[in-house]
């Protein structure tokens, strides 16, 4: 029996119609002018709405081959239900505007197996946005091609779980056929987000945010998740997806194949120049197969 995810936040964070966010997607793929590659297994990419997010995503998104790509692994933390640990999915397909994408139910059994996952229910599924919007642009990489996908919310996890699921799912990364999704915006600041951290040595206030991004940026492309936990620790920056991140960086520690996380481009929603502006930045990186 087929369960139907909806694209509940087309119609508001994105457009709900088809051509027009068929032709969004392709001028921002076409605008950031990457050449496709194989060796590109995973991405980071922002999730916030497309008039914000979209055109910083095209970095992430633009350098996939999706020939001998047959399964997406989707990670995204989870905004409004708390857990301690990771949720599969329920549903069989997530619907987007411009193609379906059917659930791997196979790995979902796999990993549920494991007794380290919980299920989601669809009224929480469908109430996260983090994996929704990478959807489309999914949809469109891989159109024409037959692909299925595994929705992982990551939960509030402590180091040691985000070390397991780490250990858990590095088996995935050595099969050339799969990829990873990882859904992160990056600093939110301002105070209608409890984080006002600001190094005047920097210049104005969106320097300081730009430079506390990209020393947290640095780290992850070093792909060290001690590395990472101990700067989050540091800074108390404000990543949404610190979670996914660094499972994902517990994975390639884990695996055998190499991959090498690069960080492609890097924009705020605005610039913000005095204590009472507000703005959120966005991070898009490329894991690609390294030597």
């Amino acid at each position: 029996m087929e369960k139907i995810r909806k694209a509940s936040h087309a119609g508001s964070w994105y457009t709900d119609n088809p051509q027009e966010l068929a032709e969004q997607l392709d001028g921002w793929l076409r605008a950031a002018g990457l050449a496709k590659s194989s060796d590109v297994r995973g991405v980071i990419a922002p999730h916030a709405g497309y008039s914000y997010s979209g055109r910083a995503a095209a970095y992430a998104f633009g350098n996939i081959d999706p020939t001998n790509i047959s399964r997406i692994f989707l990670l995204g933390p989870s905004h409004h239900y708390y857990t301690p640990k990771c949720a599969l999915s329920r549903a069989t397909v997530y619907k987007t505007p411009i193609g379906d994408l059917p659930i791997d139910e196979e790995v979902n059994d796999e990993l549920k197996a494991t007794g380290h996952f919980e299920y989601m229910d669809l009224r929480v599924d469908e109430a996260e946005h983090s994996m929704e919007m990478h959807l489309p642009y999914l949809a469109k990489v891989f159109q024409g091609y037959p692909v299925k996908i595994v929705p992982i919310l990551v939960g509030a996890l402590s180091a040691e779980s985000e070390a397991l699921y780490g250990r858990l799912l590095a088996k995935y990364v050595d099969d050339s056929k799969n990829f990873f999704s990882v859904s992160s915006d990056f600093c939110h600041w301002g105070s209608r987000f409890n984080y006002v951290h600001y190094d005047k040595s920097h210049g104005a206030i969106y320097k300081s945010i730009e430079v506390l991004d990209k020393m947290g940026m640095d780290i992850i492309e070093t792909g060290d998740p001690d590395a990472f936990k101990q700067y989050l620790s540091e800074t108390d920056n404000t990543i949404c997806g610190r979670h996914p991140i660094s499972v994902f960086l517990h994975m390639l520690k884990n695996s055998l194949t190499k991959i090498k996380i690069r960080f492609l481009r890097y924009e705020q929603s605005s610039q913000c120049k005095s204590m009472r502006d507000s703005s959120v930045s966005y991070a898009s990186a490329v894991g690609k197969v390294d030597g």
